[in-house]
């Protein structure tokens, strides 16, 4: 064979961290990089996060206990870790967690036919222990920008916890109620006692969780969710 007849091998450029790109170039970029590599495009700019310190990931394995233990009792929904998000033009980050509803049940987002979720989940959950100005800023932005309705940010050294909740299309802090207990507004009997939470009491935070999902409201929320056919999560 010829040098002419030979098929040309398409070579991908890297990702750099700082670049400016739209999402399919860098989705086809990030799927011909390295299986180790981490990276986010956020508002158009590629960022590549760095390796992540133990405080985040036992605080990642308490809060996936938390909402699979919500998932459990709330049929349907759907709250995978660190799974890419295709969130339009300039956005594919990957959360620490989410929760979303199905497209089927009534939901925002959808899996694609590459299995990606596409479209805003109704909660995205970030862990910020390094990274928090950023997920404070061009993250929550594009967070907001998107169309997902409620954003957890839990903050460690210092220990802070900000939820935030969509307002006519803008992001403003929910309260917690007077016992310190912050409740869900998207996704009813969904309750988080920071004090819990941050002193790894895995049982308090449960039981503060276990009384969310005994209220009538999260009762509700089953019983809409049930005749659009979800499966068991």
């Amino acid at each position: 064979m010829s040098t002419a007849e030979r098929p040309e091998v398409r070579v991908l450029p890297p990702l750099v961290s700082g670049q400016r790109l739209d999402q399919p170039t860098f989705h086809e970029r990030y799927a011909a990089m390295p299986p180790e590599t981490r990276a986010e495009l956020v508002g158009g700019v590629v960022y590549m996060p760095s390796p992540l310190r133990d405080p985040h990931g036992e605080m990642d394995k308490d809060l996936s206990y938390w909402l699979g233990h919500y998932k459990r009792f709330t049929r349907g929904v759907r709250s995978p870790n660190n799974a890419t998000l295709k969130l339009g033009p300039k956005g594919e980050p990957q959360p620490d967690s989410q929760l979303r509803i199905p497209e089927e049940l009534g939901g925002q987002s959808h899996i694609d036919a590459g299995g990606y979720i596409t479209g805003p989940p109704e909660l995205v959950v970030e862990i910020g222990l390094s990274s928090r100005r950023f997920d404070l800023g061009p993250k929550k932005d594009d967070y907001e920008r998107a169309g997902v309705l409620e954003y957890l940010f839990v903050g460690i050294g210092p220990d802070e916890i900000r939820w935030f909740i969509r307002r006519d299309c803008r992001f403003v802090d929910m309260a917690p109620g007077p016992d310190g207990v912050y409740r869900s507004e998207v996704f009813p009997g969904l309750w988080l006692d920071p004090r819990a939470l941050f002193s790894g009491d895995l049982d308090g935070l449960i039981a503060v969780l276990e009384q969310g999902l005994a209220t009538p409201e999260h009762a509700a929320f089953v019983a809409r969710l049930a005749p659009a056919g979800g499966r068991r999560g």
